[in-house]
């Protein structure tokens, strides 16, 4: 197995490629490297096959997107990944083959929702959920420490001991690490009850990342941000969330409200289908769109998309629109689908 890790810096992206076979697999590139990865790739004669992102990231661009569309490799993500552009969907226990290489993913959430590892041989990629000596944040993004907690020391302390961990990020110059080291020193998570552990991270009190709106809804939207203005955390955090159950009462009640789907139109009618009586208008349309719809200023809007990001961002832009009833499908069309309601698909 060919590994190396490509940035020299606190954001990790890594290469695995099979030595005999010459594929390779991009772990959290990033979009100001793009021109390094290609070097790299060229230099060792590797065909790049899979792009994944280990999570939604909100500290930098993913390259995913652009190095998919000059390479042809195919871009890997969690089924709960907001992102629009995606070739193949993963779910725990999962395999990537890469060439004579079996990668396995773990589900690992609490960072995001849709945080991963990846179990390659000996070494475990931990994203953003375990760090050398740390954790990862949980108090934006849908973070939860619980889930975290779980996802921890239920999945990543199973491995065996001298499994290496290799971290998304690190700020103090560490390389590696390894679980059993973790384990019994971690200081954020060694020994802790969930409790404990829900406490210390919840008393953190970190600083938003920079630019965290040009590159979280980003990221999670697949558009770029001169086509959109975002709204502020503050804005998002204002969305009132109705669960899939509360939406099927709204449908089939006297006073049924607009459903809008904010996907894209292939997604609209993809595998995931569209629920019956929404009206299709991608996000980066909505503001626009939306002068057709002066009748309902007052009227209950239900914003739905692939996860529930995007719609919640469209709820956000319709509120400050002056949209006076706007919620917002918690867990988008994954939740309804898991919630074995019905869907619709336009012959």
């Amino acid at each position: 197995m060919i590994f190396h890790e490509l940035n020299n810096s606190i954001c990790k992206t890594y290469l695995i490629a099979c030595e005999a076979t010459g594929h390779a697999l991009l772990v959290d590139p990033v979009a100001t490297r793009i021109d390094r990865y290609l070097a790299v790739l060229a230099y060792h004669h590797l065909k790049l096959d899979y792009l994944l992102d280990t999570h939604t990231h909100a500290d930098h661009r993913s390259a995913c997107g652009e190095l998919s569309s000059l390479t042809g490799a195919k871009v890997v993500r969690h089924l709960s990944a907001p992102q629009p552009n995606v070739d193949i969907h993963v779910q725990d226990g999962d395999l990537l083959e890469v060439g004579n290489l079996s990668l396995k993913i773990l589900y690992t959430p609490g960072h995001t929702p849709d945080s991963v590892s990846v179990l390659a041989g000996d070494r475990v990629l931990s994203g953003d959920c375990l760090l050398i000596g740390g954790t990862g944040r949980t108090d934006f993004a849908s973070g939860d420490a619980g889930q975290q907690y779980e996802s921890i020391t239920r999945t990543l302390f199973s491995l065996p001991d001298d499994t290496l961990v290799f971290p998304g990020h690190d700020y103090r110059g560490n390389k590696r690490s390894t679980i059993g080291h973790e384990k019994r020193h971690n200081p954020r998570i060694a020994n802790k009850t969930r409790e404990e552990y829900i406490e210390i991270m919840a008393a953190l009190g970190l600083p938003l990342p920079e630019q965290i709106q040009e590159v979280l809804q980003v990221n999670a939207t697949d558009l770029e941000d001169s086509e959109i203005t975002y709204p502020s955390i503050a804005e998002l955090n204002k969305v009132f969330q109705m669960s899939p159950e509360m939406v099927r009462d709204q449908i089939s009640g006297n006073a049924p409200p607009l459903i809008i789907d904010v996907r894209q139109a292939d997604e609209f009618n993809g595998e995931l289908g569209h629920l019956a009586g929404s009206v299709s208008i991608p996000l980066n349309r909505l503001a626009a769109k939306m002068t057709e719809y002066e009748a309902y200023k007052d009227r209950k809007i239900i914003t739905v998309c692939r996860a529930g990001v995007r719609s919640t961002t469209a709820a956000a832009i319709l509120n400050a629109l002056h949209f006076t009833d706007v919620h917002n499908l918690k867990g988008g069309m994954i939740e309804w689908v898991r919630s074995g309601y019905p869907v619709q698909w336009i012959e």
